[in-house]
């Protein structure tokens, strides 16, 4: 049988008391039970708050004991005692009533629970609280507000109370003094909530007065016809507040006037001769004064009306000293911001250089250092790609699949590098016409077989966890990991590749190979297992750069398309046969474009066109890039 609890110092008992009130609340009376429970001081207070607002309390018929149910969805259902925790036994669903408070109630309720979770142990609980009071902010808020902005610990907890808390004391607080300090803390801060707390205090409302009015925090008095209001916007105001007659539209006075002709004249004059506007005004001034026609004003009348009125723009605020804080405190704020969106925008230009040095890197030795041009290095970039999604095909564990994938797509295009060169290349070295020509002709070859393979739909290369969120600073400044990434893959193989050409014996036959190949034979270096090397060198490292790319971008067949020019355009511009610079070339290049981006952020086609005429113009004034080679090279 069940039992009902009579404990006077329980929830159970406080309850019952108000029995009806719980069970049929209404945002009137709600508050008289919320106040009740509130000041029990009852540890149990706060879950059962949760669970009335969340339509989670129930009713059993028999006795009115409130409980809650183990599953809802149970037949028959477990009973909770409410105070204790412990089973009550069980009830189908026709011996138990949930309770179902309204939406209004609801808030009512999330309102008072707010004040314990504020202070609750756990962090989420916390946060659950400053959103409730974000949505629905209230004077009574403060006091709780600044209590735990003493008590907080947590780092993010005390950022978002260092910004709800002033926006609060600026929203109800009744002294000047104690909201301008508020203002005054907020200065700088470029958060979003922030902004969004200074903002509306600028807001104003723009106004038509005979006079300037006494007493009014008025923002800008405006002229009628300046770059701010125009003078139809102006008059329209007038117009809508009465203090100005309608403007007609010319083509209601056409119909006046030509319902008003009377044998070949209106207003006095012949119908010939009202192709004028000076003629159509007089006609229509004539039918007015006689009663013909609704006046309409004229150009004078305008200027005389927009004369004799003031357009104001009046802050909403209206204490002054208010908005003249909020104005200096967002003005470093927004000096902030700038600062800010430039870094941001120095970031995003490094993040694309970094994708151009990796997508140029191999180019710089078969281009740079060889001379060849390889229409197909964008396809290598692509092979590297694909390698790294056939591992995660097999390898699940995202950041192993990685592991394995960079040497393996080193492995795969050095080979397939290798082989271009054995059965095409070395015949046609010194020939680039006929190099280009055998090598755009493999290019589409190979994107049509991997077509064939793998289909024309995107293929998926996803980064580990740990490289798929977001450096964030602040609300302004942020970079995505996998960026941070590829920045730091760039840098590894700057130095790998500087190390390999000016540091070891390979680099220093490379170098003899490509710059007097007939003497490095003669010192005992085979010039044509130098090439190959090289080459295959060069195709390895693209095939790197496409497993890196493949983590941001799709992983498509013709994906090597879109940077087979942006790689030209850095070699040629950092210096052929250079790979220092290949990475001046890289950063210039990717800064400039991020930075017309930013200037023209609707159409990135146009900044892709910039960039080639400037790439143009580049090349007439330094023929050899930022960094020329000396040598004999040079002269080739």
């Amino acid at each position: 049988m069940p039992q009902r609890v009579h404990a006077q110092d329980d929830l159970q008992a406080l309850l019952q008391d108000n029995a009806e009130m719980v069970a049929d609340p209404s945002r009137r009376t709600v508050q008289e039970v919320l106040d009740i429970l509130s000041e029990s001081g009852l540890a149990m207070v706060p879950q059962f708050l949760s669970r009335w607002e969340a339509r989670e309390v129930y009713q059993r018929d028999s006795d009115g004991v409130f409980v809650y149910v183990e599953d809802a969805d149970a037949d028959p259902l477990t009973l909770i005692d409410i105070s204790t925790g412990a089973a009550l036994g069980t009830a189908t669903s026709r011996e138990v009533t949930q309770l179902r408070p309204n939406g209004g109630v609801r808030r009512v309720i999330s309102g008072a629970l707010v004040q314990f979770q504020v202070a609750a142990e756990d962090p989420l609980q916390r946060a659950t609280a400053l959103d409730a009071i974000e949505n629905r902010p209230d004077a009574s808020h403060l006091p709780l507000l600044r209590a735990r902005l003493e008590a907080e610990t947590d780092p993010q907890l005390q950022d978002r109370l260092a910004i709800i808390l002033p926006r609060l004391v600026i929203t109800f607080a009744q002294d000047e003094a104690e909201r301008i300090a508020a203002i005054q803390s907020l200065a700088g801060n470029v958060s979003l909530g922030a902004r969004a707390t200074l903002n509306p205090l600028l807001a104003t409302e723009l106004e038509v007065h005979a006079e300037t009015p006494e007493g009014a925090n008025i923002a800008e008095i405006l002229t009628p016809g300046s770059g701010e209001l125009s003078v139809d916007a102006a008059y329209q105001m007038l117009v809508d507040e009465g203090l100005a007659p309608a403007l007609i539209p010319g083509s209601d006075r056409l119909a006046v006037l030509s319902a008003n002709v009377v044998d070949g004249r209106v207003g006095g004059l012949p119908t010939a001769t009202l192709d004028t506007e000076a003629n159509r005004d007089q006609a229509y001034a004539a039918l007015v004064a006689e009663g013909l026609a609704e006046p309409a004003p004229t150009a004078a009348d305008i200027a005389a009306s927009l004369a004799a009125y003031q357009f104001i723009e009046i802050y909403r605020e209206p204490d002054q000293n208010i908005t003249d804080a909020a104005n200096e405190a967002l003005g470093e704020t927004e000096f902030n911001v700038g600062v800010f969106r430039f870094f941001d925008l120095s970031l995003d230009g490094i993040s694309l250089a970094s994708i151009y040095f990796l997508a140029a890197i191999g180019l710089a030795i078969t281009f740079g250092v060889m001379g060849v041009i390889n229409m197909a290095h964008g396809e290598f970039i692509m092979m590297g790609a694909y390698t790294g999604y056939v591992v995660q095909t097999a390898v699940s564990n995202y950041t192993l699949s990685i592991a394995i994938a960079i040497p393996l797509a080193f492995a795969v295009t050095f080979a397939a590098g290798v082989l271009m060169e054995r059965s095409v290349i070395r015949w046609l070295y010194h020939r680039p016409l006929e190099t280009l020509l055998a090598t755009f002709g493999i290019s589409i070859a190979l994107q049509q077989i991997v077509r064939q393979i793998f289909g024309t739909q995107a293929r998926p290369l996803t980064p580990p966890d740990w490289l798929a969120g977001s450096v964030v600073v602040n609300d302004v400044l942020a970079i995505s990991s996998i960026r941070i990434g590829i920045f730091l893959l760039g840098v590894v193989f700057f130095l790998l590749l500087w190390g390999i050409l000016n540091r070891t014996r390979l680099g220093l036959e490379v170098r003899a190979v490509t710059q007097n190949p007939r003497m490095a034979a003669s010192m005992g270096i085979n010039p044509d297992r130098i090439n190959m090397l090289t080459f295959g060198l060069g195709s390895g490292i693209a095939g790197i750069a496409g497993v890196a790319i493949g983590l941001f971008s799709q992983v498509v067949p013709d994906m090597g398309s879109g940077y087979i020019v942006q790689s030209f355009m850095t070699v040629v511009v950092g210096g052929v046969g250079n790979v220092f610079g290949t990475l001046v070339g890289a950063t210039m290049i990717g800064s400039l474009q991020k930075a017309i981006e930013w200037l023209n952020p609707s159409n990135t086609l146009a900044a892709q066109t910039y960039m080639i005429l400037f790439v143009i113009l580049f090349i007439q004034f330094r023929p050899r890039g930022i960094i020329a080679l000396k040598g004999r090279a040079a002269g080739d």
